[in-house]
C-alpha cells in the first residue's frame, strides 16, 4: 500500500467509525481501566544513538553542532563527518545480547504493568518492520523486528503492549548537519537524514515550544500520519505515547485524524487504548496529559503521567551516566499516585542489548517493594488530598533531578474499596503521627483497625491533634512504609 492509498484507508476508516476527527467526538475518550490498575510502565530508549554512548540520545543531532562537545568528540573518536557520519553507527548496532524476554521478565520482577519502546526516536530510524522506511531495524543493524519481538514478549507474560513514535521531531532534528560538511548534505542520503528543516531565515534553531512557530509542510503531515498509522495497524499498541512538537499548531488536522483513526481501531480490537501527549497537543479528556522529569503539585481532575528516567543525563545509553537512587524513585512514584497519575518509569540500554546494572538493582527493588506494599497502589485512587508535610514536588517539566528530601512528617495518601493507605515518606523507626487525620479534622472518619503492611495488625490512637499509629519493634527501612487503615 503507497501513501496515498494508507491516506485514503484512514479516511474511510473515520468515515465508517465511531469517532471522527473533531475534538466533540474524541473528548471524554475513556481512561483505560489496565491503566487506572496498572499505574507502573517501562519506557525504553534505545537505538543507534546507545552506539556512541555519548551525551544523550540527542547525539545524532549534536555531533553534527560546532557548539556541542559532541562535535569535536565525534571527531576526534570517528573522524569527519563528511566521512563517518550518523549512518555509520547502524553497523555497529548489532544488539547481540538483546532478548525481548529477559527484558519483560526483569519487568514483571519489577511490578511494572505496562511497557512502552520507543518505535523510532528523531533520528529517524525505525526499531520495528515497516513499508515506508527502509532504514529500519530488521533491514540494517540487528536485523530484528525489535518491536515485535517486545510485542509477542509482553503479552506472553500478560503486560500491556503500547509504542512510541517520535517520528514528527525528525522533520529538523538533523539540521545540524547542514551547517557542516557533512554526510547529511549528501542526496543519497536523505530519505534517512529527513528534511532537516531550517527556519525561514536559515537557522537550524526552531522555537519547538513556541506553537506559532515554523510548520513542517503538508507533505510532511500526511507522511508522518501515515507512518504513525502504520505502527498503529502493525502492533496494535494499547498506548501511543507522543513527544513535543506536535503542539504546533500546524499538526492540529492531522491529530484529530490520527486520534479518530487509532480510536475507531482499538474499538475494532477491543482494545482499551489511549494516547499520550505533552504540552497542549490534545484536549485534556482526548488524551493522558504527560510531564516529562516532572510532576504536580496537587491532585489532578485528569489522570495523567509522569515519564522519567532512572539515569539522569539521558534517556539512552550513556557510558559514563549517574543514576537515581531506588528510594527516589519509590517515593516520586507514591507521590505520582496519590495525585490522580501513573509512573512511566525509562531505561536505557546497551547497544548489545544488556540492561545496566544500576538500572537492574532500581527496578528489582520497586518489585520487592510493591510485593509488600502494591496493594495501598495498584487499582487505587486519589484521596481527599494528596498528602501531609512540608515537602512536596515543584510543577512542570524537568524538576526531579534532585531526591526530595522528604522526612517522617511527610506522608501521602492513596484510596482503594474502603481502605485508606497512608504512606510514609521517610520513616525513622518512630510511630506515625498522621496529622491529617486528627480527630478535628475528621471527627466522623472512623477507623476499624490499621495493618502495616508487610508486619501485620498494629495498634492506634485517635486524639483532636493526630492519628497516632504504633510501629512494632524491629521497623528499620531506608524506603516508604504503608499502613492500611480499614474503615468502619
Amino acid at each position: 500500500m503507497n501513501r496515498n492509498e494508507y491516506l485514503k484507508l484512514i479516511d474511510e476508516t473515520i468515515e465508517k467509525g465511531r469517532y471522527k476527527a473533531d475534538w466533540q467526538s474524541l473528548a471524554d475518550h475513556p481512561v483505560p481501566d489496565w491503566l487506572r490498575e496498572g499505574k507502573l510502565g517501562i519506557f525504553i530508549h534505545w537505538g543507534i544513538y546507545s552506539v556512541p554512548a555519548f551525551g544523550n540520545e540527542w547525539y545524532p543531532r549534536s555531533m553534527y553542532d560546532k557548539n556541542c562537545r559532541e562535535f569535536e568528540h565525534h571527531r576526534k573518536t570517528y573522524g569527519e563527518h563528511n566521512v563517518f557520519g550518523y549512518k555509520d553507527f547502524i553497523p555497529m548496532f548489532k544488539a547481540e545480547r538483546f532478548s525481548a524476554e529477559e527484558w519483560i521478565e526483569l519487568f514483571c520482577k519489577a511490578g511494572a504493568k505496562y511497557v512502552v519502546p520507543v518505535a523510532e526516536h528523531h533520528d529517524g530510524f525505525a526499531m520495528y518492520k515497516t513499508d515506508f522506511n527502509r532504514w529500519n531495524s530488521t533491514q540494517m543493524g540487528p536485523e530484528r523486528d525489535v518491536i515485535g519481538e517486545l510485542k509477542a514478549a509482553c503479552e506472553k507474560a500478560g503486560l500491556t503492549f503500547c509504542a512510541s513514535t517520535h517520528r514528527a521531531e525528525h522533520y529538523f532534528f538533523l539540521n545540524t548537519g547542514r551547517t557542516c560538511d557533512s554526510d547529511v548534505l549528501d542526496e543519497a542520503y536523505r530519505d534517512f537524514y529527513g528534511p532537516a528543516a531550517l527556519t525561514e531565515d536559515g537557522s537550524h534553531e526552531l522555537d519547538t515550544e513556541n506553537p506559532y512557530s515554523t510548520p513542517p509542510t503538508e507533505e510532511w503531515l500526511d507522511d508522518w500520519l501515515v507512518r504513525t498509522c502504520e505502527l498503529i495497524d502493525k502492533y496494535q499498541p494499547s498506548v501511543l505515547y507522543f513527544d513535543w512538537w506536535i503542539q504546533n499548531q500546524a499538526f492540529k488536522p492531522w491529530l484529530k485524524k490520527l486520534a479518530a483513526y487509532y480510536y475507531n481501531r482499538g474499538e475494532e480490537w477491543g482494545k482499551q487504548v489511549t494516547i499520550n501527549y505533552k504540552h497542549e497537543a490534545f484536549p485534556p479528556t482526548v488524551g493522558i496529559f504527560d510531564v516529562e522529569r516532572g510532576a504536580l503539585t496537587g491532585i489532578s481532575p485528569f489522570y495523567w503521567q509522569t515519564d522519567t528516567a532512572i539515569g539522569k543525563q539521558s534517556w539512552g545509553y550513556r557510558a559514563d551516566n549517574t543514576y537515581k537512587s531506588s528510594r527516589q524513585i519509590i517515593c516520586d512514584f507514591i507521590d505520582i499516585v496519590s495525585k490522580n497519575g501513573s509512573l512511566l518509569l525509562n531505561i536505557g540500554p546497551r547497544s548489545d542489548g544488556t540492561v545496566t546494572e544500576e538500572e537492574t538493582k532500581v527496578l528489582l527493588d520497586m518489585g520487592k517493594w510493591l510485593g509488600i506494599n502494591g496493594e495501598g497502589i495498584y487499582g487505587s485512587s486519589h484521596w481527599k488530598v494528596f498528602g501531609e508535610g512540608e515537602v512536596n514536588a515543584e510543577a512542570g517539566f524537568f524538576k526531579d533531578g534532585d531526591e526530595k528530601a522528604f522526612t517522617a512528617g511527610d506522608y501521602r495518601f492513596t484510596y482503594k474499596k474502603g481502605n485508606l493507605y497512608v504512606f510514609q515518606m521517610r520513616p525513622d523507626g518512630k510511630d506515625m503521627v498522621i496529622r491529617t487525620l486528627a480527630r478535628k479534622k475528621m471527627r466522623d472518619m472512623i477507623i476499624s483497625s490499621a495493618e502495616l503492611l508487610g508486619y501485620g495488625k498494629v495498634n492506634f490512637e485517635k486524639d483532636e491533634n493526630a492519628l497516632t499509629v504504633k510501629l512494632p519493634d524491629g521497623v528499620d527501612t531506608e524506603f516508604p512504609l504503608c499502613v492500611k487503615l480499614e474503615l468502619a
